[in-house]
């Protein structure tokens, strides 16, 4: 199977041979999809995402994506209008086997041309997806076929090369999975396995489209493009082995950390890591276009929070301008412009915290900057941050939240209330790594030149 062939146009008698499109309209995690035909393989979850169902076709898989506008709520109350496959930004994870014949019927519902870029794939150079280099732009209302053979086990992802700034930062992009057809001494068994994508958006507060020319200046941080307190936690069983693989297409390096337990890095879009190369790790960091699979033993159990280092990674609709008012009184200033403009409020004189428990009004379409509320008052995160929920009667294949962990009695930090030692504070100021060589004056000539001879 070679080249890139085009479709008629999209209709009645064109769809007729293709597989029905599936069109999902929530964000709700969906459930590992079990294969229904050919090889077996264990199947992942898809954060707040969904697999997309396959027919088979004389012994080809085949799929249909429809890139299309979309609808995405990022958390209740917020949505986005985007660009995505089958209802949804991102489109629905690929599951596949090693060796499996493939076939993807793309079908373009754009206003403008696309295609589809199969990131990290071994494929016919005419199936990779570049307009204008591999193969034609897929224009509107068209549909293209790929076909090629899933050659590598491993972890991919699918996004435009056609108006690929204006594409991507409107939500184009799909994680796919290719799992070994046999056991590979590279690839463990894992009792749960989830992914999701790291993507972001300029949208202001009040509006719904995504700013396209935006370069670093985001301030939507999602994953799946859903962000805290919208993206569902990751539910293990106690002592369960677990993957995450974590695809990154946004425009900026995302260190990923989870809390109370270390984990492997096992592996990249070049596929599983020698275990020579693996270490243990709480944080890895996650480059622009790179995949990072991760391995852990699940043999804590509590609410782990999980989430990108980055600290304004972890926050809502956040401005970039807002000056620092730490130390600054602002009573007077703050009733003049109460006098002015009624309802309003000095924040930050004391850090931001007050942001994570106030209720005032929001502008249409957007998001507390800091939100979510915990079972022992307020969380204050946003964006990139989920929990990992760890239970010993959690059963296997289960992925309901059990809702928040009871902790043990002795085994929560809590208010001190008798005699304090005094505090010892560190006074030396320090010395440099070697003195100076003259403690002495310096003098400096300074001579206005008389002509630009010289130069």
């Amino acid at each position: 199977m070679a080249g890139v062939a085009a479709a008629a146009s999209v209709g009645r008698a064109a769809l007729a041979a293709l597989p029905e499109p599936v069109i999902e309209s929530t964000a709700v995690t969906r459930p590992p999809l079990q294969p229904s035909r050919g090889r077996p393989y264990n199947p992942v979850v898809t954060l707040n995402g969904w697999t997309l169902p396959f027919r088979m076709k004389n012994g080809v898989k085949e799929f249909h994506l429809v890139a299309e506008p979309v609808v995405r709520e990022f958390a209740p109350g917020f949505k986005g209008n985007l660009w995505g496959y089958n209802g949804q930004s991102p489109g629905p994870t690929i599951e596949v086997v090693e060796g499996d014949k493939v076939r993807m019927f793309v079908t373009n519902r754009l206003p403008e041309v696309t295609s589809i870029h199969w990131h990290g794939q071994r494929l016919p150079n005419g199936m990779d997806g570049v307009t204008g280099l591999n193969q034609p732009a897929i224009p509107p209302g068209k549909t293209y076929v790929y076909e090629f053979t899933a050659r590598r086990p491993g972890t991919f992802m699918y996004h435009p090369h056609a108006d690929e700034m204006v594409q991507m930062a409107m939500g184009m992009m799909g994680f796919w999975v290719t799992h070994p057809r046999q056991q590979n001494p590279l690839i463990d068994a894992v009792d749960r396995d989830f992914c999701f994508l790291l993507n972001a958006y300029d949208i202001d507060p009040g509006s719904y489209t995504p700013k396209i020319m935006t370069m670093l200046d985001f301030n939507i941080w999602s994953w799946n493009s859903r962000v805290f307190p919208g993206i569902d936690p990751l539910v293990v069983r106690k002592n369960d082995k677990v993957r995450i693989r974590i695809g990154n297409l946004t425009m900026t390096n995302h260190p990923i950390h989870l809390h109370g337990h270390e984990f492997l890095i096992t592996g990249t879009d070049g596929g599983p890591t020698p275990r020579s190369t693996r270490q243990y790790e709480v944080t890895t960091d996650i480059a622009v276009g790179q995949m990072r699979q991760i391995e852990f033993l699940a043999d804590e159990e509590g609410d782990w929070a999980f989430h990108c280092h980055k600290s304004h990674h972890t926050m809502n609709a956040m401005g970039h301008d807002v000056p620092t008012m730490i130390g600054v009184r602002q009573d007077d200033l703050a009733q003049k412009i109460g006098d002015l403009v009624p309802g309003y409020m000095a924040m930050g004189e004391r850090g931001m915290d007050e942001m994570s428990t106030m209720r005032m009004p929001l502008p249409e379409n957007t998001l507390p900057m800091m939100t979510g509320e915990g079972p022992f008052g307020a969380v204050g995160m946003g964006g990139m941050f989920s929990v990992v929920k760890v239970r010993r009667n959690q059963r296997p294949g289960d992925y309901r939240d059990p809702g928040w962990y009871t902790h043990p009695p002795g085994t929560v930090a809590y208010e001190y209330t008798g005699p304090m030692p005094e505090a010892q504070k560190g006074g030396a100021p320090g010395k440099g790594s070697m003195p100076r060589a003259s403690a002495g004056e310096a003098t400096v000539t300074v001579r206005k030149p008389g002509s630009h001879s010289g130069h």
